[in-house]
């Protein structure tokens, strides 16, 4: 997709971090943008950012990991905009600390929204797209951590992994019938957002946290403010991508090198390599 202007865009997770960059980057680049987020004080927010864009908004309150909400949300895109073009399967939360003591909130509550989320947001959005034979692309936002495994993010790891191989099989099947929708997959490592106080939002039926949770998310708070990319980067870097028609999209380069590890781990034969160890004592 070499040209964006007058397409649209749909993002989840648009009320803060990559979400709200990449609507102002989409908005800026002329496209007309739906936004959803089950944080509607920070969707506000990035409304009240997109009024220089003058770009055509839409949004909808959403709790991704409710595939009746996701629906919905398809349902109010196309009936304002009559098609969607680009998907930002982004919404993403976080949680921390060793996986014996993960409890099954932490379980339900991640998988829904960073596994379920996108494969709502597939399902709701493709079937459109290709009967409609629209030029477009899918891009599911998972993480470094959907590349490689780390001490006290079980969990998470756990679900962007699956975000990564859904989003290559996606891309499989896609060819296989010629659509003309092609899938990206966003891997960033840290960034400054708001990932590390994702439990803003946790359900309260949900909330039984791992105990042991609280030295790994001191680490991850650090990690992500100490991030040297800024959201706008990364929204600018994937928009690159998604011009390029480029499937894996690595904003940070390094972490090449934790993935290059990983995979000699497998093919030599050895044991996983903590790639993190001097960062935190697991």
């Amino acid at each position: 997709m070499k040209e964006l202007r007058g397409k649209v865009a749909v993002i989840t997770g648009a009320g803060s971090g990559i979400g709200r960059a990449l609507a102002l980057a989409c908005a800026n680049e002329g496209m007309g943008v739906a936004l959803a987020d089950i944080d509607e004080p920070g969707m506000a927010e990035t409304v009240r950012l997109l009024e220089p864009s003058n770009a055509a908004v839409l949004t909808q309150r959403c709790d991704v990991s409710d595939s009746a909400a996701v629906e919905s949300l398809a349902d109010a895109a196309w009936k304002r905009f009559g098609a969607t073009h680009l998907v930002f399967n982004n919404a993403g939360v976080g949680v921390a600390g060793p996986m014996w003591t993960t409890t099954l909130n932490d379980w339900e509550w991640t998988l829904g929204i960073n596994l379920m989320g996108v494969v709502h947001g597939v399902r709701s959005f493709v079937p459109r797209m290709l009967e409609a034979k629209l030029e477009g692309r899918i891009v599911n936002t998972a993480s470094a951590a959907g590349l490689t495994s780390v001490p006290g993010s079980s969990v998470y790891c756990v679900t962007k992994h699956a975000v990564v191989t859904m989003s290559e099989c996606l891309a499989h099947e896609l060819d296989l019938v010629q659509a003309t929708i092609g899938v990206s997959v966003l891997c960033p490592a840290f960034v400054p957002t708001g990932i590390a106080e994702s439990e803003r939002n946790r359900p309260a039926a949900l909330g039984d946290k791992n105990p042991l949770a609280a030295r790994y998310e001191e680490f991850t708070r650090k990690a992500v403010q100490a991030g040297r990319l800024s959201a706008d980067d990364v929204a600018r870097i994937t928009l690159e991508g998604v011009r390029a028609g480029r499937f894996y999209i690595l904003p940070h380069p390094k972490i090449k090198n934790a993935v290059e590890t990983r995979m000699r781990d497998i093919l030599d034969d050895r044991a996983p390599t903590n790639v993190v160890r001097e960062f935190i004592k697991a």
